[in-house]
């Protein structure tokens, strides 16, 4: 067990000593200079589009809304619906 140690640690001097001394690095890789660049909207920002730019994702727009109904109604269930006093700001 004391060879496979001293192998491994004398491997892993020898990469460190062959390394090159800029290495590269992509740039959607960790490290890289457009790494988590793209933003990810969240799902809310939907709720703020145009009724025509609905318009151009009928399907989707009609599946999104059904499946917002039916989380409300969910929550209702478990929850209880909100007290007057909670919806007044």
């Amino acid at each position: 067990m004391r060879v496979a140690k001293q192998l491994l640690e004398d491997g892993e001097q020898e990469l460190f000593m062959k390394q090159h001394y800029q290495p590269k690095k992509f740039p959607k890789s960790p490290g890289g200079t457009a790494y988590q660049r793209e933003v990810l909207p969240p799902d809310w920002i939907l709720d703020y589009w145009h009724p025509l730019q609905k318009a151009q994702y009928l399907e989707y727009s009609a599946h999104r809304e059904l499946c917002k109904k039916q989380f409300i109604e969910m929550w209702e269930e478990k929850y209880g619906k909100p007290l007057k006093e909670d919806t007044h700001h």
